[in-house]
């Protein structure tokens, strides 16, 4: 790669800074680790109600240049993208807003990137921009784009009324090249087209997006791009997800002290209310309460699975439907079930650190975090074959020599309850519970790996450029 080549990150979350997904994890974690590899880069976000530092710019770790997009009328919110109600209103004009000033700093900074690396559907315009508005702009002539799709089911989607809005011209705004798609504008497509490059959280989400099950209509604009879209599987930050040291467990352990964590269990259920019992398998499941991520099968399950001898224990906020349901359920198994309606990253650690099994049944999934953090923890997940699911987790029933974790197939609670049950009944066998505990632990999904999948991508991009030049 050219020495020193500089790469903008932009995102509408970072973490510590604002939060609703793995997203603001990746936007936080992701370019500390690129710069240690030599590159100059930076991230911008907008500036939202609770951040509180007073300049336009601070440093993430490592030293990273943070930027800040201000505008109280945009950004100064209760919440960042939607309300209990339902999106803002004015969304697209926001998001428009960011992508705009967005580069429009860049330039007053006198920071020429070779790459912007834009993130999902509100940063979608950046690569659209740059080849129609900024086309003859001697500043940005040498810039290309890779775009990440962390969730295609989110695209951007708006009335065509809103059109002028997007400051593009009205010739884009049709179905063959444009961001015209079913009579309205999707920002998301907009990106699919102008990119440079495509990137998705796992390499089988690439495939699956480029098929009608996965890609919520826009999988003939993703094939047409097949020979630009890649597969990268998320990291995530080993010192901020580490037993051993972490100070928010009760109780640290390693791989050579697993016996330690039994410890961290009896603490949360004493905390939560449950019966108390080393073991007792406790059942978790972290994340948002939405139909993606498997609720329906939950919910349709969750007498079956409360007649096991067993514990469960929920974090997350979500759909009104689910929040209801499993506290009325909790109502029925009050030693049994702990639901905790709420954001809390500290319980989050205490619960990765003290479960033994880690839920993930997800209708898709274009990566997933909770099983990596959850491998941290020697917790082994229990998920779909889908996304990220699959490309990460190794079935211990159908590979007992390499397994990490617990698959299932058909999105069906019949299917869901047997990998259960094949979980439990392997849980049964101390031994070999332990060894894929032990397994687990060792996977390395550390950033190294991936930030140089993403460092080869930007170099073959930016080479590119100067073929096409």
């Amino acid at each position: 790669m050219p020495k020193r080549s500089k790469v903008l990150f932009v995102s509408t979350e970072v973490t510590p800074y604002a939060k609703t997904g793995g997203l603001a994890d990746i936007a936080g974690s992701l370019p500390p680790v690129l710069k240690e590899m030599g590159l100059d880069i930076r991230v911008i976000m907008p500036k939202y109600k609770g951040i509180d530092i007073k300049a336009d710019q601070t440093m993430l770790s490592n030293s990273v240049p943070l930027y800040f997009i201000e505008n109280d009328n945009y950004y100064k919110r209760e919440y960042i993208y939607s309300t209990p109600e339902g999106d803002y209103p004015d969304n697209m004009e926001r998001f428009a807003y960011f992508c705009k000033e967005t580069l429009g700093r860049i330039k007053r900074e006198g920071f020429k990137p070779d790459i912007i690396h834009a993130n999902d559907w509100e940063t979608a315009l950046i690569p659209v921009y740059l080849k129609t508005i900024y086309a003859e702009d001697e500043f940005f002539k040498d810039t290309k784009t890779v775009f990440t799709i962390h969730n295609l089911a989110y695209q951007g989607i708006f009335k065509a009324s809103q059109w002028s809005e997007t400051g593009l011209s009205p010739e884009l705004f049709n179905p063959a090249k444009g961001l015209k798609h079913y009579e309205k504008i999707n920002l998301m497509k907009g990106a699919l087209i102008f990119a440079d490059h495509i990137t998705t959280v796992s390499p089988r989400y690439a495939e699956e997006i480029q098929g009608d099950e996965y890609g919520f209509g826009l999988q003939d604009v993703l094939s047409s791009r097949k020979e630009n879209i890649s597969g990268i599987i998320n990291g995530i930050d080993y010192l901020c997800w580490d037993p051993s040291s972490d100070p928010q467990i009760p109780q640290n352990f390693d791989i050579n002290s697993l016996n330690k964590k039994s410890i961290n269990k009896q603490h949360l259920q004493t905390e939560m209310g449950l019966e108390i019992g080393r073991d007792i398998p406790l059942i978790a499941a972290i994340g948002r309460l939405t139909d993606q991520k498997g609720w329906d099968l939950i919910v349709e399950s969750i007498d079956e699975i409360c007649e096991e001898d067993l514990q469960l224990i929920v974090l997350g906020e979500g759909e009104k439907k689910y929040q209801d349901v499993m506290m009325e359920i909790s109502k029925k198994y009050p030693l049994k079930i702990s639901i905790n309606i709420k954001f809390d990253s500290t319980l989050a650690k205490k619960i990765y650190a003290a479960a033994d099994i880690f839920l993930m049944p997800s209708k898709f999934e274009p990566c997933g975090l909770g099983q990596l953090i959850s491998y941290r923890y020697a917790t082994l997940p229990l998920a779909r074959k889908t996304g990220g699911l699959a490309d990460t987790i190794t079935d211990y029933t159908e590979d007992k020599a390499h397994g990490t974790g617990f698959l299932f197939e058909d999105y069906r609670s019949k299917d869901f309850l047997d990998a259960l049950e094949r979980a439990l009944d392997v849980y049964k066998d101390r031994r070999a519970w332990r060894n894929i505990q032990k397994r687990a632990v060792k996977a390395d999904y550390s950033w190294k790996h991936s930030a140089k999948d993403y460092e080869n991508i930007y170099r073959d991009t930016i080479k590119s450029l100067k073929r096409d030049a």
